[in-house]
């Protein structure tokens, strides 16, 4: 059986993630696991007993569904990497953007996590709506070696949601696209039709003279209502030098379109 593993530190951005993991795994048919990490120190027990308390309220709100909870003591990052490589399909967890949550998982602290994680994750914010219809995935077109699993769990999710995926190139007026993204998106385009999801082929012409892909990127998914943009964790060779900053801007874009990372 799928398992899908979410973190949550009981605060808005970790509320938001519960709800969309259950969502998600109602589709998948997958269990839901909820793992609050309770730092080291004294009174761990009563912490542990008030994290459970205050998760089985919340569990009560959202209509009484009983997801299994995992209350380790330690480092939060840690603990989160470790868990994540017992099995799951995917980690969902929350993040306030750029203005920090209360477990430090803002900005470069939820790229740095999204990389270690062992799993593919889902990134959501405070803010983003929880009965957004996963109708469309925007996924933009990469030129790295490895995007096999990222592909899959698109694919995964897009079954699952019954969703259209965009496989999304921008184009700059003089460019040459490299071999690597030319075969990803062939690569793209061939697992879909595969896997009988229904799939755009967008060619955006770029309007601008920046290097980054983040605000197009991110444009492009408001002006077609996507319910979730997919980008790879960690940075090509091609862009390398710009990719952090702009896989982070897209973590917490403005628009708090979910994020689907691997």
């Amino acid at each position: 059986m799928l398992e899908i593993l979410c973190t949550t530190d009981l605060t808005k951005a970790s509320e938001t993630a519960v709800l969309h993991a259950l969502a998600i795994g109602d589709r998948l048919g997958a269990r839901v696991s909820l793992l609050h990490v309770v730092g080291k120190g004294g009174g761990e027990a009563e912490a542990k007993e008030k994290a459970k308390a205050a998760i089985e309220r919340a569990m009560e709100v959202a209509g009484g569904a009983q997801p299994r909870i995992l209350l380790p003591s330690g480092d939060f990052m840690e603990e989160i990497v470790a868990e994540s490589a017992r099995g799951y399909a995917l980690l969902v967890v929350g993040t306030h953007g750029p203005h920090g949550l209360r477990q430090s998982l803002f900005g470069a602290h939820i790229l740095k996590l999204v990389r270690r994680s062992a799993v593919p994750c889902y990134v959501v914010q405070a803010e983003t709506r929880v009965d957004r219809e996963l109708s469309r995935i925007v996924m933009p077109v990469a030129g790295h070696k490895d995007i096999g699993r990222l592909i899959g769990t698109v694919a995964m999710l897009a079954k699952a949601m019954a969703a259209e995926v965009h496989v999304f190139q921008l184009v700059r007026p003089g460019e040459q696209p490299s071999d690597e993204l030319l075969n990803n998106k062939l690569l793209m385009l061939d697992r879909m039709k595969e896997e009988g999801v229904r799939f755009v082929e967008a060619n955006e012409p770029s309007t601008s003279f920046s290097v980054g892909f983040a605000k197009a990127t991110v444009e492009y998914a408001q002006r077609v209502d996507a319910g979730a943009i997919a980008i790879m964790s960690h940075a090509s060779d091609e862009f390398r030098y710009i990719a952090d900053a702009e896989k982070e801007r897209i973590l917490a874009n403005e628009a708090r379109i979910p994020v689907i990372c691997a």
